[in-house]
């Protein structure tokens, strides 16, 4: 992805959260140069991968297929000792038509929750031993209620409804066309982007950043050059 496109998409994130009237904490607006001067009482932010995440996952057309994600709180699997905290939650905004390719986590389960605007529609696979896609049934829970679909059957989350994913169960989700923008929180156990996703097609998860301009905000995969540099 180029910078550019990352800093318009970060810049189009903070707006739609200003218009769906959802605060965001401090760090959603840091700057480069903020990040440079990070104190030392921050570094769990680094640690855990708190903020920005922007990703077209390889497709070259982040419009079409792609994510934002602003995570605000999150554990760590390789820190346990010095951050406990076994959960994670996540703003996730997907837009009119967007795409999320199939994927699973080994280790998360997590729920999915539209807060607002447009419908999702999430389609749904198990896996097999393999990891490839199961022709099994995939039951799963939608607020509260356990519901049944058949292999790569799908379901509808308006805003106010919520699923929860268990790991292992592939998923591929739009946000419907023609409805709106959506935002999502996910509430999950702790989370690991760089370790925790099996993506059935798509080759990468984190993007390749061509640096046209100059960032405007970070995304979580640049800390390592910034921070306490």
């Amino acid at each position: 992805m180029k910078r550019s496109e990352i800093n318009r998409v970060i810049d189009w994130a903070i707006k739609t959260m200003e218009k769906f009237g959802y605060p965001l904490p401090p760090f959603a607006y840091y700057t480069p140069e903020d990040w440079k001067n990070l104190p030392a009482d921050e570094q769990e932010l680094v640690d855990n991968m708190l903020g920005w995440d922007i990703t077209d996952f390889g497709s070259g057309d982040f419009d079409k297929v792609g994510l934002t994600i602003l995570t605000l709180r999150n554990g760590n699997f390789f820190k346990k000792d010095q951050y406990p905290k076994p959960y994670a939650e996540k703003v996730l905004l997907v837009a009119d038509g967007q795409i999320l390719p199939y994927h699973f986590h080994w280790s998360k389960m997590e729920d999915i929750i539209n807060r607002g605007g447009g419908d999702l529609q999430v389609w749904l696979y198990g896996s097999d031993e393999n990891e490839q896609l199961s022709d099994a049934d995939v039951t799963v829970t939608i607020d509260g209620k356990k519901v049944t679909v058949p292999a790569g059957g799908s379901v509808t989350l308006k805003p106010g409804r919520s699923i929860t994913l268990l790991p292992g169960q592939y998923h591929k989700w739009q946000g419907v066309p023609g409805t709106g923008d959506v935002v999502l929180y996910e509430v999950s156990t702790t989370n690991d982007d760089c370790t925790d996703n099996r993506f059935y097609e798509v080759s990468g998860r984190l993007p390749a950043i061509e640096e046209d301009v100059a960032p405007s905000h970070l995304i979580f995969i640049d800390y390592k050059n910034y921070v306490n540099k």
